[in-house]
């Protein structure tokens, strides 16, 4: 049990939605202002591209984990409000990564094709262009779900991110540090739990790059 009398199991448990529904909803946030933001920047080149390029270079020079805490600090602390944090300072990776593939599928003859039959620039993005880019955005969701766990397990360790009475693993640790010493386990399964889940979904996202990755087939 943890300092409370609680079962720490039970808590640990009902934790994990709330920390995976946080992982999971906060990279569709961040992927698709990503996916739109890289799209458009990597086919319309130009000012728009350098815009957006010169927009994620601001976001880039400030650590996420700080732009995090101070725009946490100004806003209701809650799920909702954590998951757009979390989206909104996690979109560069995806626009970088989208750009760069659509500068070179943009070329490719297929493409060309399409446009001179006559298809607009709305349906040579979405019907051709973003399902070849679609793998990449697979595996990179997925290495990202384990980033935004940790941030959120960070967040609601300090206080910032999911508030009592709901259970999240930041929240658990946060209770279980004043009894180390005496109540190590009130701190260190939910800890357990938090590297567990990364390292799981680490390995899945590995695994997705290696059997999407068509330079392997």
């Amino acid at each position: 049990t943890d300092n409370l009398g609680r079962d720490l199991f039970s808590r640990i448990v009902y934790g994990s939605r709330v920390s995976l529904l946080v992982g999971f909803f906060s990279v569709i946030v961040a992927g698709c202002i990503g996916c739109f933001l890289g799209l458009l920047a990597g086919y319309c080149g130009g000012w728009i591209d350098s815009v957006v390029m010169r927009f994620s270079d601001a976001f880039l020079a400030i650590p996420r984990v700080l732009l995090s805490l101070v725009v946490l600090s100004v806003m209701a602390p809650g799920m909702l409000t954590l998951i757009f944090v979390i989206g909104v300072t996690n979109w560069v990776v995806y626009a970088r990564l989208i750009r760069g593939e659509v500068l070179v599928l943009k070329e490719l003859d297929y493409v060309k094709a399409a446009r001179i039959m006559g298809c607009g620039n709305r349906r040579i993005l979405f019907r051709h262009i973003l399902p070849n880019v679609f793998s990449s955005v697979i595996v990179i969701s997925t290495l990202s779900v384990a980033q935004s766990i940790i941030l959120e397990a960070s967040m609601s360790f300090l206080g910032l991110g999911i508030q009592p009475p709901t259970v999240s693993w930041g929240g658990i640790l946060a209770d279980g540090r004043n009894y180390l010493a005496s109540n190590w386990w009130v701190a260190t399964f939910p800890g357990v739990a938090i590297t567990v889940s990364v390292v799981g979904i680490m390995f899945l996202g590995n695994w997705l790059r290696d059997i999407l990755d068509p330079r392997d087939q």
